[in-house]
């Protein structure tokens, strides 16, 4: 079911209102609407408030930046309740406003084991059915003003349970014994840098099959889309997908025309070809390889680097099974190839490769430790 009571507020006037009907709320729910799906910079185009049936749907466009110190101040005195806050705290921010105290339900769901979606997670958890088309509500332009009404009742239906749900999820991981993990991932999501600083090139998915040289071509690669994106505001995909930058580190074109055939759009290909074959053309980057067992700082994996690797996931998924979890919560599969090309000669050093919170660490470590054959923690390595 919708809210009962929606109001937009686009006015200093309006907001004021909207925020005096909310004030008998100590506990609030807040998502944002971004307009960034082709920008590097993420932007909020609507921010929606609320809970207990009522929701404010703040609109950044109309009110700049000192327009919404009412919306931060009123923020920093609530408990603000938000679904994968990551997405949101960066927009957020970008416009002043930042609340202190922060949950986060798909951050809960995930260390409870349940669905991370808010649709499935309101209907099992609260029996509240979300209306409206998701898929063409994801798909819509909210910076296109005036919002339709079918795009005002969604907005408001992300947030006006928010709160409710919260409660639910709380007192579940009170009984499960994980109040204190969710504390742990809360903090590490709330005091992250933001996306776009903690983009990295080693990051691109099919690097680990590259040799050394088309390694380091793809990371100058990377490197002068990353320009580029920051430059223009432009989202890196649309500039170059990861498929392509790999595809082209694997064999390079001699020319933008060899570009667009290989999958650049023609608008890209004109407007920044020049910089990414520039990339391409040996400027210090293929021609600057170490050795044949390093690239750009990161040393290419073997056989045995990836027997590890099998080893570590086949123990992670093990334990998340016993745990309930996914094991990508567990243990992000990407942090275990770095870890294990690092030869790390204690748990310690294993520990700090690994880079786990606490409570991960304690439900993996010793089992990975054993793997490996580390020796524990305060224990002097056995000499043979």
């Amino acid at each position: 079911m919708p809210p009962a009571e929606v109001t937009l507020a686009d006015s200093p006037a309006k907001l004021a209102r909207a925020l005096e009907d909310l004030d008998d709320l100590r506990t609030v729910g807040v998502d944002v609407e971004r307009a960034d799906w082709d920008r590097y910079f993420r932007a909020a185009a609507l921010i929606q408030v609320g809970g207990s049936g009522r929701v404010a749907l703040v609109d950044p466009m109309a009110l700049t930046a000192p327009g919404l110190e009412p919306l931060g101040a009123f923020l920093s005195s609530r408990t603000n309740v938000l679904h994968a806050m990551e997405n949101d705290l960066g927009p957020l921010a970008s416009l002043g406003v930042d609340p202190p105290d922060l949950e986060d339900t798909s951050i809960a769901a995930a260390l409870l084991g349940l669905p991370l979606g808010l649709e499935v997670l309101l209907r099992e958890l609260l029996g509240v059915e979300l209306g409206g088309d998701k898929a063409a509500m994801q798909r819509a332009n909210w910076e296109a003003r005036p919002l339709t009404e079918e795009m005002l009742t969604y907005a408001a239906g992300d947030v006006a349970d928010l709160p409710a749900l919260w409660d639910v999820l709380e007192q579940r991981l009170v009984d499960a014994g994980r109040l204190d993990w969710y504390r742990q991932e809360r903090e590490a999501v709330r005091t992250q840098p933001p996306v776009e600083e903690r983009r990295a090139w080693t990051r691109t998915k099919g690097m680990g099959r590259l040799d050394p040289i088309a390694r380091a071509r793809l990371r100058s690669l990377w490197e002068a889309r990353e320009d580029l994106a920051k430059a223009t505001d432009t989202a890196p995909s649309r500039i170059a997908s990861d498929k392509l930058l790999v595809d082209l580190a694997v064999h390079p074109p001699a020319s933008t025309g060899e570009l667009t055939r290989r999958g650049l759009r023609r608008a890209a290909a004109r407007e920044w070809g020049a910089a990414l074959l520039r990339a391409l053309s040996g400027e210090g980057a293929a021609s600057a390889e170490p050795s044949p067992r390093v690239a750009a700082g990161v040393r290419v994996p073997d056989e045995q680097d990836r027997t590890k690797v099998d080893q570590l996931r086949a123990l992670r998924t093990e334990r998340a099974q016993e745990l309930g979890l996914d094991p990508g919560v567990l243990c992000p599969s990407r942090v275990l190839l770095g870890a294990v090309l690092r030869d790390p000669k204690s748990c310690e050093q294993l520990e700090e490769a690994l880079g786990l919170r606490p409570w991960q660490w304690e439900q993996v470590g010793p089992v990975f430790c054993e793997a490996l054959g580390l020796p524990a923690p305060g224990k002097a390595p056995a000499h043979g």
